[in-house]
């Protein structure tokens, strides 16, 4: 064939530039939009999109393909957007996988250019204040979409999504009854009063309602009209009647209101108050706590060497008590004596060994609770019916309520330094566990609840060396959101499966998520599975706790963290790191990161004139 030079032009010169400008003309489109984007909704953070910067590599929130021809992604969550948001904007960006604007204050109607956008993937609009009706037309490549918490109201149309996994419209105003194509999602749609369907929805009713009277009922008849206004005469009451009945009324609600009012002020002041052996016998029925203290045993509360308490077992349980949680092993209760000494009483169930074999592990307890990051075993109460544990009370709680407890406006997020300062604090609690018994003790029950904090917020591992003495299965169904694939078939804990635990413990810390729901449910979230969903789709921002974005300066080191939980967490326990292993990890973290800032304030100290 013989070579053509007009062919050869068009080829390697005129084609490149077409394609260059092509690129070119899709990106400054994109970019145009986001501005559009940006100038029609407000924001507390200032974003700095502007035309003088690279659209890929400067702008905040925003990722592009590898080849840099178009945006993919947009993740704006907790920059304080209000406002509402302008059609041919968002919806302009025709590449776009992932959009993320939660927690935020968005209001209004959500364009319908969005949701519809043909390569959209991913939409994570909860957390606003959304008011638009269930949107109609979706991407068909949408796998995930989550608009809880905003105020999305009418019916739910029948719509067709055939590659949606993850679907949640919970806590919206919604109403109508679930149509068949949303069925394989039965609890995306709780929160929504108005709404009904299969459980945990109330079922829809199948009665029809019953229509309302013909106007022509509501008018007397000629003939029976002067009858009804008889009747109508005779059943008239006197105003003196009238005046007893309002009087008698008010009476009888203003006796209510005192009833509650004085219930509120014992509950505000520790109206759960009462003797402990009363609330011992009131919440762990049927065996009352009299019938298992026995008369000759009645002052043999053994106190541990160095403890300071001067009470014995009359004192404690005439004791103040307020119950604070029924856990895996028992009811805890605080208790105030007379003196003004305030302890934890734990009462223990299902115990399966004898006096002896506790005795001895008391000890052992003892001699792991002298650790600064394990909460004190100070005493302990044996009989055939009755085993108590005393320890310390820690006002400052758990960390399962500093991360799952009111999360209002004004409530003072927990900073990356304490969560870390916590996390390491945690996990040297663990591996001084692992050092007794020649190495071979473990805890069993390593969960957020068991991490409870000083008042200078130093980590403290409770509920120490209690799995041994447990009925194993009972047990072992109580901790499933952090228990390790292998404990699930050999019921065996090792000091892996702890190392497994304490890398939920840590996924939990990262996330908000709570590997257990609470009030007791079955629903369990596997952490592990879900960030690790997260992290291959490359929507990392995703994962991190919202209260966390806002320490911008940590990112990286939030990253690192994230990969040692990922790392405790693997399905082989061989694969886990020991606990010693970790601290160091989680040690080189904090010293790189501070290396990093000190190196950082140094350059801008040079370059300050």
């Amino acid at each position: 064939m013989k070579f053509n030079p007009f062919i050869a032009f068009f080829v390697f010169v005129l084609l490149p530039q077409q394609k260059i400008v092509q690129v070119v003309a899709d990106l400054d489109s994109d970019k145009q939009a986001l501005l559009e984007f940006a100038n029609g909704v407000p924001h507390v953070k200032k974003l700095n999109w502007n035309l003088a910067t690279p659209v890929c590599t400067s702008w905040v929130g925003i990722t592009c393909n590898t080849n840099r021809t178009d945006v993919i992604a947009v993740r704006l969550p907790g920059v304080g957007l209000y406002g509402t948001i302008p059609s041919n904007t968002i919806g302009k960006l025709k590449a776009l996988k992932v959009l993320s604007l939660r927690s935020n204050n968005i209001n209004g109607s959500l364009p319908s250019d969005i949701p519809s956008i043909p390569s959209l993937q991913c939409l994570f609009l909860q957390h606003n204040n959304l008011s638009s009706k269930f949107p109609v037309t979706f991407s068909p490549r949408l796998r995930i979409v989550d608009f809880s918490y905003n105020s999305i109201s009418g019916t739910i149309p029948n719509v067709d999504l055939p590659s949606v996994k993850v679907l949640n419209f919970s806590y919206n105003s919604l109403s109508g009854s679930i149509p068949s194509s949303f069925k394989r999602f039965p609890s995306s749609f709780i929160g929504n009063p108005l709404l009904c369907g299969s459980e945990p929805l109330k079922p829809c009713s199948e009665s029809a309602v019953s229509p309302s009277p013909s106007p022509l009922t509501d008018f007397p008849s000629p003939k029976t009209g002067s009858q009804n206004q008889h009747a109508t005469s005779k059943n008239k009451l006197g105003v003196g009647s009238i005046i007893a009945i309002v009087v008698g009324g008010l009476a009888f609600v203003f006796l209510v209101l005192a009833v509650i009012f004085i219930s509120c002020l014992k509950r505000k002041h520790g109206g759960s108050n009462g003797m402990l052996k009363s609330k011992i016998s009131q919440n762990d029925k049927p065996n009352d706590f009299g019938s298992g203290v026995q008369e000759a045993e009645k002052n043999k509360l053994f106190f541990f060497e160095g403890c300071s308490y001067n009470f014995d077992l009359e004192d404690l349980l005439k004791a103040s008590a307020e119950v604070l949680g029924k856990g895996s092993y028992g009811t805890t209760y605080k208790a105030a004596l007379e003196e003004g000494t305030q302890v934890v009483v734990k009462r223990l169930k299902e115990v399966a060994v004898g006096k002896k074999e506790f005795e001895q592990q008391m000890e052992v307890v003892n001699r792991v609770g002298r650790h600064p990051n394990v909460v004190p075993l100070r005493a302990y109460y044996y009989s055939k019916d009755e085993k108590l544990l005393v320890y310390n009370y820690m006002p400052a709680g758990s960390l399962f309520a500093l991360l799952h407890g009111n999360r209002t406006s004004e409530r003072t997020p927990l900073d990356w330094d304490t969560r870390m300062k916590i996390a390491l604090g945690t996990a040297r609690g663990i591996a001084n566990i692992h050092t007794e018994g020649g190495g071979k003790f473990t805890h069993g029950n390593i969960k957020s609840s068991n991490v409870l904090l000083s008042d200078e917020l130093e980590a403290c591992v409770s509920d120490v060396g209690l799995t041994p003495l447990m009925n194993a299965p009972l047990t072992m169904s109580r901790i499933v959101g952090y228990r390790a694939p292998e404990v699930i078939e050999t019921r065996k804990i090792t000091q892996k499966s702890d190392v497994y635990s304490f890398g939920v413990l840590l996924l939990e810390m990262l996330t908000a998520k709570a590997p257990l729901q609470p009030s007791g449910q079955d629903d369990v979230v596997d952490l592990p599975r879900w960030v690790r969903s997260v992290v291959r789709e490359e929507w990392t921002a995703e994962v991190f706790d919202v209260e966390l974005l806002r320490f911008q300066t940590f990112q990286e080191e939030m990253v690192q963290m994230l990969q040692i939980a990922l790392t405790c967490v693997a399905k082989t326990p061989d694969m886990r790191p020991t606990m010693d292993e970790a601290i160091r990890m989680i040690e080189d973290v904090r010293q790189s990161e501070s290396k990093n800032r000190t190196s950082s304030e140094a350059e801008s100290n040079i370059q300050t004139p």
